[in-house]
């Protein structure tokens, strides 16, 4: 289960609240991965280079949401205002590899970050699946140059060896701020369609719909019907379509399209195809806006999928237990195995870290997996932890194990107990009751004064 938003968010702050945008309130199963694509983050030179030495208020507010309830921050990406963020369960983690990043400018002919696009691409459980957030030009006159810079963006090429091109993976999913506008149509016209629910009317003069009908790169993107509201362009902190002197005509400029391979290459030919022969299907569940979110002159869209995949990978190429009890008075063991094939490398290491971990690079502790070794055989390897390293307050904790040449985690462990440190323990105790026993005099001294 798949979930996706977009959202231009105009320079604006993280609302108090994600609840809704996220369904965390969903009676159904959870998600196992959200990817959040935003346009329009902050990006004045001053936050913008803060942001590329720390995480930036976005990335720590999602992660802020989404950690406690068991997602790690997979990747993310960003050029200027331009934001991807991908999360996923921990569970997993092994399955994802192979994961790239890459950013296109399109703004000034190439040479302006302010407008482009933001990718993530991996491979989830052996198929390939691609992220693409755009923000493509505004202005109801500029629908060639939109389909323009969408081409060049979808040219890109990740870099790294044997990644396919971005319309060779299995599945693209792209989404963003397109900003295609409602032809033809005057703006009272739009307006009542709106208010009477006859958003039907709209459809066939939406500027991406009708491009699609002529544009062949485009024609084997598919999208839900767009049963909501235009979500561009509203007063802020409200549902009122601009009142401004500008009065801009409502359209749908936030929009989430995806492509599957294997269903475009079997369209082309003549014979049918049975199911059993797709190895991965996508199914959007929901695709709707989000009206009660006012901080940008935009409305959020979520598109909620279903991906069913035939698994390509079904064993982790690590498996790792920790050993015996772990607390910090002594050193502890870690143990693992790989697969025969698995391309080990001097630079991967073990990370310990809590069981609510926002990131890879949140660990509490790590060891690395050959300077630490400390007996191997062709069945199963150990590792040592240091005790100073080991946390005293204790708590839950689990380990990952990080390759370096698929630069990902591909093994984790089951989640476990760190026993509080007793020496430590008994000290503070020590220390509590010499205070307790001290307190007396103070009382005496307060009373006298």
């Amino acid at each position: 289960r798949l979930h996706l938003v977009t959202w231009n968010v105009g320079t604006a702050s993280p609302p108090p609240d994600v609840t809704s945008l996220l369904q965390l309130n969903s009676l159904g199963p959870t998600m196992d991965m959200y990817v959040i694509g935003l346009q329009e983050v902050n990006s004045r030179i001053t936050n913008f280079l803060s942001d590329l030495a720390f995480d930036d208020p976005w990335s720590i507010f999602f992660m802020t949401v989404l950690s406690p309830l068991g997602y790690i921050k997979l990747s993310s990406v960003r050029m200027q205002g331009l934001l991807l963020l991908v999360f996923v369960k921990h569970v997993h983690l092994p399955f994802i590899r192979d994961i790239h990043t890459h950013y296109t400018r399109t703004g000034l002919y190439g040479y302006w970050g302010n407008k482009g696009g933001v990718t993530v691409r991996m491979s989830l459980y052996g198929h390939t699946i691609c992220f693409m957030n755009c923000h493509l030009p505004a202005h109801i006159e500029n629908t060639e140059q939109r389909l323009d810079d969408f081409e060049k963006i979808l040219e890109m090429q990740f870099e790294g060896e044997n990644i396919p091109s971005t319309l060779d993976h299995d599945v693209l999913f792209w989404f963003g701020d397109l900003n295609f506008r409602i032809a033809d149509y005057g703006i009272h016209f739009v307006r009542e369609s709106i208010n009477n629910k006859r958003y039907n009317l709209l459809w066939e003069k939406d500027q991406l719909n009708m491009a699609k009908k002529k544009e062949a790169f485009l024609q084997e993107f598919i999208e839900g019907p767009l049963q909501f509201k235009p979500t561009y362009k509203f007063d802020l902190y409200s549902d009122v379509y601009d009142t401004s002197e500008k009065k801009r005509k409502p359209a749908w400029t936030d929009r989430i399209l995806w492509r599957v391979k294997n269903l475009c290459q079997h369209a082309s030919k003549e014979d049918e195809f049975s199911a059993e022969e797709q190895t991965i299907s996508v199914t959007l569940n929901n695709y709707i806006s989000h009206m009660s979110y006012g901080i940008s002159d935009h409305k959020p869209v979520t598109g909620t999928f279903g991906l069913e995949l035939k698994p390509l990978l079904s064993d982790p190429l690590v498996m790792l237990n920790p050993e015996g009890e772990w607390s910090a008075e002594h050193d502890v063991l870690i143990s693992y195995s790989a697969v025969p094939e698995f391309p080990s490398s001097a630079w991967d290491w073990i990370g310990l870290f809590k069981v609510a971990f926002r990131h890879v690079n949140d660990y509490v502790t790590y060891a690395w997996v050959e300077d630490d070794e400390i007996s191997s055989n062709k069945d199963r390897k150990q590792v040592y932890m240091s005790a100073a390293e080991i946390p005293d307050m204790g708590g839950e904790f689990l380990l990952c194990y990080y390759s370096n040449n698929f630069q990902s985690i591909v093994g984790i462990s089951q989640p476990f107990q760190i026993q509080p440190n007793r020496t430590l323990m008994e000290k503070d105790l020590t220390q509590e009751e010499n205070s307790w026993m001290q307190k007396p005099d103070n009382l005496e001294l307060r009373d006298e004064f």
